[in-house]
């Protein structure tokens, strides 16, 4: 599937904004895979795809969890998790993608895992940093991306760690599983 074609059918789903965040995810991939190793074509579509199912109804996604069998955790977190795994779910499913780096890059690009893929970290990464994104610790963030994926994704969980915190929100258990992955393979290195 070439690049128009993905973003024809994703732009279906998505609002005009969502969709321009799609874009500057997209075009981020590719520069973070250039840079870092990752296959290009891959990271495209994952990015192109990775929020392929944000607007759909949170009944629906919420079925699809238990239908599939999709962690039961899933359910007691916050439901802006949902939209990563069942996203992968449905790119599988309604446009035919069955590459599972490109589904696994999808599936985690909200949570993270222990012993992310670089590409997972890109995709990650990418809609971490894109063009459009403003918040505070962002800019740190842009920058240790352009040398290091693994020192951009810790403080990227720190950041996030740190707000869903701040907000008295229970945090996903992968995503600070995810973190204490990343710095205690870092301390053996």
């Amino acid at each position: 599937m070439n690049r128009s074609e993905a973003l024809e059918i994703v732009k279906e789903q998505l609002t005009e904004h969502r969709y321009q965040h799609t874009i500057g995810v997209m075009e981020t991939a590719l520069v973070l895979a250039k840079q870092h190793g990752a296959d290009e074509k891959k990271a495209e579509l994952s990015a192109i795809f990775h929020d392929y199912a944000k607007f759909r109804p949170k009944e629906e996604m919420k079925q699809i969890i238990i239908q599939e069998k999709m962690p039961k955790e899933l359910l007691v977190h916050n439901t802006e998790l949902w939209h990563a795994p069942v996203g992968a779910y449905l790119v599988k499913k309604e446009v035919g993608i069955t590459d599972p780096d490109i589904l696994d890059a999808i599936k985690y690009h909200t949570s993270g895992r222990p012993g992310m893929t670089v590409l997972e970290k890109v995709i990650y990464l990418a809609d971490y940093i894109e063009p459009g994104r403003h918040f505070p610790g962002v800019d740190e963030v842009r920058e240790l991306a352009k040398e290091d994926l693994d020192s951009a994704l810790i403080k990227a969980l720190q950041n996030t760690i740190l707000f869903i915190m701040k907000k008295n929100q229970p945090v996903y258990p992968d995503t600070f599983h995810t973190y204490n992955d990343l710095t205690t393979n870092r301390r053996h290195d």
